[in-house]
């Protein structure tokens, strides 16, 4: 875990990606995200950054999802599966439960439970 952000629960995640969630320092240029992500601007945004979008499809209201879109989610839920085990991982080690008065609590909790996941990840 390098890079995190903390906002309140009422914020959009979609939003983040465009406001430096990205980093052009990192060896990969893919990014994996969930539905929260799929815009037509993301995708944009992405694009021209140089990253290469690998992120869920929205289902179409009140209709099938085709089986294109679907086979496609299904090969991006074996990466997507891998990192949703960090967050689970970090929730069992730590009790992780944010309930803070206060966004820097928030962030300090959080930062703190991606340290020890780091270092019982990469230990010395």
């Amino acid at each position: 875990m390098r890079k995190w952000k903390t906002t309140d629960a009422a914020a959009s995640d979609g939003a983040r990606l465009r406001a430096g969630l990205l980093d052009k320092t990192n060896t990969a240029s893919t990014v994996w995200a969930d539905t929260a992500y799929c815009s037509k601007v993301n995708e944009d945004f992405m694009e021209k950054q140089g990253f290469v979008s690998k992120v869920y499809r929205k289902k179409p209201h009140l209709k099938l999802m085709s089986w294109h879109i679907q086979r496609f989610n299904d090969e991006k839920s074996v990466i997507r599966s891998l990192v949703e085990h960090v967050f689970a991982d970090q929730k069992l080690q730590t009790g992780l439960f944010i309930r803070t008065v206060g966004i820097a609590r928030a962030t300090i909790r959080i930062g703190l439970a991606n340290i020890i996941y780091n270092m019982h990840l990469f230990p010395s």
